[in-house]
């Protein structure tokens, strides 16, 4: 089952607050971080469950599975290359982030490889 944008997104942020030093990432973490109601991140991350990429247990300590952790550190990884590809390039630090951001979901595996081969 392939996983969908705002999917990606989610997993993307609880790598990025678990990186930060987050021992334990609950939903009220991802509500902080990404700006979004508690509501929104409780039926993504039902989703994201059901879907097989995260668990949860009883304290609400969210993990991923090895699928969920496979694609957040993919995304991670394309995001922050794409930040600093663009930087590199003369792009402002607050737009490279932001059309990494955008270009992380639609470049193809194929296409991100040739990149970072052409860019080391």
């Amino acid at each position: 089952m392939a996983i969908y944008e705002s999917g990606e997104m989610y997993l993307e942020t609880i790598l990025v607050l678990k990186k930060r030093g987050l021992e334990h990432v609950r939903a009220i973490d991802i509500v902080k971080e990404m700006n979004y109601s508690k509501p929104s991140v409780s039926i993504a991350l039902a989703n994201l469950k059901k879907e097989g990429y995260v668990t949860v247990d009883a304290n609400g300590y969210i993990d991923f599975t090895e699928a969920g952790g496979k694609i957040a550190k993919k995304t991670y990884e394309k995001h922050t290359y794409l930040t600093k590809m663009l930087i590199d390039f003369g792009v402002s630090e607050k737009t490279a982030s932001e059309d990494a951001c955008r270009i992380e979901h639609v470049i193809s595996d194929e296409t991100f490889k040739a990149i970072k081969k052409k860019y080391k």
